[in-house]
């Protein structure tokens, strides 16, 4: 039996959640989610458990005609599962992280490591596998406007060795050139450049980047190794972002490595 709350059962999602979990949901008035998810009984309850906490929800149930509509008007949230027909989520992914850095989570069915680390690789920034609790999806976009919102908060630019990061408009330029980053990526490199210098284990960056207090670790080495593939001269070589072995990882803004 599912737990209630589940998409296996979507006659819970027609109430709103009472208590501290609604208090989590948007700041702001009705922030538009897009959910695209082929299964109309799973689109339905994630529409109407996502609408009664106060968000503004889309469905499609095909990769195209979601694809046009996110290019067309990008929502704050892109919530999408792997396995589509005529685009799938893999694809619509890739292409809605070329074009912005909107927070993208990823469905899927598929409980492998190996393949949510490949979710993970498309660009999304979070997943759930299925059967998945509503009550935990809520969660998770709060989570990610959240963070949204706080890292585009006006603050001073950041200037250390190479990097260059300016957090009002969310852009960074590593040896002068414009590093487009993914909304995670930038959040894992800005905590990072902070603690220049430091070793930050994989369960303190899942703490304060992700704001899980646990999770699958993998999820950190997925987006430690795409953002190798943007930011250093030689990915397989870093000299900025760099592997402690058995504690963690480390920024080094001026690339000696020690």
């Amino acid at each position: 039996m599912e737990k209630p709350g589940s998409v296996a059962a979507p006659d819970t999602a027609e109430l709103p959640v009472a208590g501290p979990v609604a208090a989590l949901g948007p700041a702001d008035p009705e922030p538009r989610i897009v959910i695209v998810e082929d299964d109309p009984t799973v689109r339905a309850a994630v529409q109407r458990y996502l609408g009664a906490n106060g968000y503004r929800v889309d469905g499609f149930g095909d990769g195209v005609s979601a694809q046009r509509a996110v290019q067309a008007d990008p929502p704050d949230v892109l919530i999408v599962d792997r396995m589509l027909p005529g685009l799938s989520g893999d694809e619509l992914a890739r292409d809605a992280r070329t074009r912005s850095a909107l927070p993208i989570i990823m469905l899927t069915a598929l409980g492998e490591v190996e393949q949510r680390i490949e979710g993970l690789e498309t660009g999304a920034d979070d997943y759930l596998v299925k059967p998945f609790a509503l009550r935990e999806l809520l969660l998770r976009v709060g989570a990610l406007l959240r963070r949204s919102r706080a890292a585009s908060a006006p603050t001073r630019e950041v200037l250390r060795g190479d990097f260059r990061l300016d957090p009002a408009r969310r852009r960074v330029h590593v040896r002068d050139e414009e590093v487009v980053l993914a909304a995670r990526e930038y959040e894992l490199l800005a905590h990072l450049v902070q603690h220049d210098g430091e070793v930050l284990s994989r369960d303190d960056i899942l703490r304060e980047v992700w704001g899980w207090s646990f999770g699958e670790a993998s999820t950190v080495t997925v987006h430690v190794r795409r953002l190798r593939e943007k930011i250093e001269q030689d990915p397989r070589h870093p000299r900025h972002l760099l592997t402690e072995w058995g504690a963690g990882y480390r920024f080094s803004a001026d690339g000696s490595g020690s």
